[in-house]
């Protein structure tokens, strides 16, 4: 009888965070892929391994942006990190599509490993990559299978993903799955989702509206022949046990790195008597190393980007500095107003609706920097402006007043826009409307004022409002968006458009007209 120990390594959501940093003045954080490189590295000496990255990979960061927008006929770095790494798979993530399919063909061509699509076919119904891979390590023969949430459609720009196809997560995963167990025979299968659990792992009830963007839970429950299921998408971290399968999810931007120890028992005829396996996570420190190679192959585009950051592009009259977010959806900022004000004056249209996209603080210097601007807008949103009608408003109003409720006679955050993810930028500030949530009113019946320029709002009217394209996909149950005309469609990244509007107007006067109102 003798044992043989297999280590499943797991990176997802990294979005382009190599360095220590998030591109604030800190730059020694516990994150980021050069770090997690030093842990990778150490557990290779333990036992044989394999590496996989679960999707997000190459679009979210500074640093990502700036290579894109200036240096896109380079090697892509986070590629060149995952080669020196010797990833054995990556999974598509929906963030992969960002920058088009001409980015990510590039990117696919300079990749030293296979990227993984069970459920993404091109026009002919052939599957865009390829569903899976096998590796034997020491005899023992394992299959790691990669799916995306089928989601990326409703996200995404049509351009970005012209020619290709997402099928059901779930339905591609059972077919792969079955079809591997058949033909393959292999003694280990790994599933590697971009996705994540829609259900409480120990009660099983719906944690969110059963839409199917995530489907992890179903997946583990229903689907037999898995042994590790390798999550991602919500950000979360686990690393637990769900109908006898070992499940990870690695957090964001690098924090920690999933790990599935496997152990294989084998008789003296050399043939598998038991499997197990132990999923955790191995955390990122302030003290832990940051790998010389990966900072090597990293500083060329990190030290521009750091440098393009710091570059002043305008300056603030007043303050729209933002300590509290919390706070600022509760009462308008100025930063808020700045940005909605942005939008409607590089669309033209007179409504005007955005979020803040994180829980963290922020807001503008009186002296502004790019550095400001990308920490500050963190999504590569270009923006759209819909034509809908005054009902579609109120909707969407009603909508965004579910973000709250009330505990302990207070207003808090409502548990749905926390979990199983924070979703922050779900939440949206409107602008050339006027309005009022009364958050002790039902669900459903909290906008008790709704009016433009003074008079209500005609409900069978139809107004032009600017958005981001996310929102405009009808994105975070904005259901009322979908399918509504598209007056006019600005293909120009948001940072982009703030950064060109102070070099048009370098002295901006911060103002906020409190134009809406929480009250409980």
């Amino acid at each position: 009888m003798n044992k043989k120990h297999i280590h499943v390594l797991a990176t997802s959501d990294i979005h382009g965070y190599v360095m220590p940093t998030k591109f604030a003045p800190q730059t020694n954080e516990a994150l980021g892929l050069a770090k997690v490189a030093t842990l990778i590295k150490k557990k290779r000496l333990q036992a044989p391994m394999i590496l996989i990255d679960n999707g997000d990979f190459i679009q979210g960061s500074p640093m990502t942006y700036y290579q894109q927008k200036y240096a896109k006929k380079e090697k892509n770095t986070m590629i060149e990190t995952a080669n020196a790494l010797h990833y054995d798979a990556l999974v598509f993530g929906n963030h992969e599509f960002n920058y088009g399919m001409e980015v990510l063909q590039q990117a696919i061509q300079q990749s030293k490993f296979p990227w993984l699509a069970a459920n993404i076919q091109n026009e002919q119904g052939e599957v865009f990559t390829k569903p899976y891979l096998i590796k034997e390590i020491e005899g023992i023969r394992l299959a790691i299978l990669g799916v995306t949430t089928h989601f990326v459609p409703i996200w995404e720009v049509p351009k970005h993903i012209e020619g290709i196809h997402f099928q059901d997560a779930f339905e591609a995963t059972r077919r792969w799955t079955n079809y591997i167990r058949q033909y393959e025979k292999v003694d280990i299968l790994i599933v590697s989702y971009h996705g994540g659990f829609e259900r409480d792992f120990e009660t099983g009830e719906l944690v969110e509206e059963d839409t199917g963007e995530n489907q992890g839970y179903r997946i583990c429950k229903e689907i037999d022949g898995i042994d590790v299921f390798i999550s991602g998408h919500q950000h979360r971290e686990i690393a637990t046990k769900l109908f006898g399968k070992s499940i990870v999810q690695s957090g964001t931007k690098g924090v920690c790195l999933a790990s599935v120890e496997l152990t294989i028992e084998l008789n003296d005829q050399q043939q598998i008597t038991s499997i197990t396996h132990e999923p955790s996570l191995i955390y990122v420190e302030e003290e832990t190393a940051v790998d010389a190679t990966i900072a090597r192959l990293t500083a060329p585009i990190y030290h521009r980007t750091e440098k393009w950051l710091d570059e002043t592009m305008g300056t603030i009259k007043g303050d729209i500095r933002l300590e509290n977010a919390f706070d600022a959806r509760v009462h308008e900022h100025p930063y808020v107003e700045f940005i909605n004000r942005i939008q409607m004056d590089v669309s033209g249209a007179p409504i005007s609706t955005t979020s803040l996209f994180h829980d963290e603080g922020g807001g503008l210097p009186n002296e502004v920097t790019m550095r400001d601007i990308v920490t500050n807008y963190i999504y590569p949103n270009t923006l759209k402006v819909l034509r809908v009608s005054g009902y579609d408003i109120l909707q969407a109003l009603e909508q965004c007043a579910s973000y709250f409720t009330i505990e302990d006679e207070q207003l808090a955050v409502s548990s749905s826009f926390k979990y199983p993810k924070a979703q922050p930028y779900n939440y949206d500030m409107w602008e050339g409307i006027e309005y009022t949530y009364n958050i002790s009113m039902p669900v459903g019946e909290r906008v008790t004022r709704l009016t433009r320029n003074g008079q209500p709002i005609d409900l069978q009217a139809k107004f032009d409002v600017v958005m981001n394209s996310y929102r405009a996909t009808g994105a975070g149950h904005f259901d009322m968006f979908k399918n509504r005309p598209v007056i006019k469609d600005i293909q120009t990244d948001m940072t982009e458009i703030i950064a060109d509007y102070f070099q048009q107007h370098p002295v901006i006067e911060a103002t906020c007209n409190h134009n809406w109102e929480v009250i409980y």
